[in-house]
C-alpha cells in the first residue's frame, strides 16, 4: 500500500508523541499528507491510542502550511473495521461508550469536516462500522473494485455512530440508508458508486497511482477556495436558502481577495496554466 513514514516535524516533538505514532503513520510529499491507519493485524480497528493519535495527526496537518491535501487510507487488507471489540470487552481496557464517542469518534469526524483542506478517503479494503462512516465523512471518497462497505452496528445490537445517521441519508436517501443501517448489508464499491455513496471506483492494479494523481491535482489547486467550498457545503446541511445565499456571498468575497484568484484570472486571460500557491 502507500509508503508511509513518520514526518520529521512529528519526530521532533515530545517522546510521548513519538511512542504513540505506531498506530498511525504519516508521510508528507508534494504538499500531500498521506495518513495511514496502521493496525493491520486487527484490520485497522480503532483502540483509544489510534483514535487519539489520528486526531493529533489531523491537527498537525491542519497547522502545517506545507500540507495542501490529505489522503486517509489503511495499511493491509482493510481500511478500517470500526471499533476494536477486544478493547470494549476488556474490563481493564474498556473506556466505555461515552468516552469512545465523545473523545474518539466525534472529534475525528469534526476534524475531517472542519479542516480547511481537502481530504481524500482512499478506501483500500473493507470499511465497516465506524470505519465506513469515517470514510463517508471525507470530502472525496474513492475505493478500488474489491472494497466493501458495511453498516455493521445493528448486527451487534448498536446504532450507526461517527455521523453515519447524518451523512448516509444525505448521500443515498432516507429509505436506502435506513435499510442499510437496519439490515447491515454489505455494499460493494460498484454499488456504493452507483447509489452516490462514494465518488468513484478505481481499478485495483492502479489504485495507488490514481489516488496519487487525484491528491496531486487537489494539492495544486487554490487551497483557500477549496476550504471555502468545504465550509459552504458543511453549512448547507443545516442552512435555509436565504442563509446559504448570504454565506455564498461572504465566502465568494473572501475568495476574490486571495492571491490564487488573481493568479487564476491572469492565467485565464493569458491563456496559460495557473500556478496556485494556496494563498
Amino acid at each position: 500500500m502507500f509508503e508511509v513514514i513518520c514526518h520529521s516535524a512529528l519526530d521532533a516533538e515530545s517522546n510521548i508523541k513519538e511512542k504513540n505514532m505506531e498506530s498511525i503513520q504519516l508521510k508528507i510529499e508534494n504538499n500531500i499528507a498521506y495518513i495511514t491507519l496502521n493496525r493491520p493485524e486487527v484490520f485497522n480497528s480503532f483502540n483509544r491510542e489510534m483514535a487519539l493519535n489520528l486526531q493529533q495527526v489531523f491537527d498537525d496537518c491542519e497547522s502545517n502550511s506545507e500540507v495542501r491535501a490529505i489522503v486517509l487510507t489503511g495499511n493491509g487488507k482493510a481500511f478500517c473495521a470500526g471499533q476494536d471489540l477486544k478493547e470494549v470487552t476488556s474490563p481493564e481496557l474498556n473506556p466505555g461508550f461515552k468516552k469512545i464517542l465523545e473523545e474518539h469518534y466525534n472529534p475525528i469526524i469534526t476534524r475531517i469536516r472542519t479542516i480547511k483542506k481537502p481530504i481524500i478517503g482512499a478506501i483500500n479494503g473493507v470499511a465497516a462500522g465506524a470505519g465506513a462512516n469515517i470514510a463517508l465523512a471525507c470530502d472525496i471518497v474513492v475505493a478500488h473494485e474489491k472494497v466493501s462497505f458495511i453498516q455493521a452496528f445493528s448486527l451487534i445490537g448498536l446504532i450507526p455512530d461517527s455521523a453515519g445517521t447524518f451523512f448516509l441519508p444525505r448521500l443515498i436517501g432516507f429509505q436506502k440508508a435506513s435499510a442499510l443501517a437496519m439490515l447491515g448489508d454489505k455494499v460493494s464499491a460498484d454499488e456504493a458508486e452507483k447509489m452516490g455513496m462514494i465518488y468513484k471506483v478505481l481499478p485495483l492494479e492502479s489504485f495507488e497511482e490514481e489516488v496519487n494523481k487525484l491528491a496531486l491535482k487537489l494539492a495544486n489547486m487554490p487551497t483557500l477556495a477549496l476550504g471555502k467550498i468545504k465550509e459552504a457545503f458543511n453549512q448547507s446541511l443545516t442552512n435555509n436558502l436565504e442563509e446559504q445565499l448570504a454565506l455564498e456571498s461572504k465566502l465568494q468575497i473572501e475568495a476574490a481577495q486571495t492571491k490564487d484568484y488573481e493568479e487564476g484570472v491572469s492565467a485565464f486571460v493569458e491563456k496559460r496554466k495557473p500556478t496556485f500557491k494556496g494563498k
